[in-house]
């Protein structure tokens, strides 16, 4: 199941992201949804990555 942002003003200029049973984080752009292309990023990387820029350092 797809999510975007909770500071998403929910019309498709988003970022969006699901889980996967293989551990993987699939991501995508809202804008292309449903049947654009997505990346997929380990569950450790995407973690590192969130932590970033929550913190400001990207």
């Amino acid at each position: 199941m797809w999510r975007s942002s909770s500071y998403s003003s929910g019309n498709g200029q988003c970022v969006e992201v699901a889980e996967d049973p293989h551990g993987t984080v699939p991501v995508r752009d809202g804008k292309t949804a449903p049947a654009g292309p997505h990346l997929s990023f380990g569950g450790g990387a995407w973690t590192s990555f969130v932590a970033a820029v929550r913190t400001g350092r990207l």
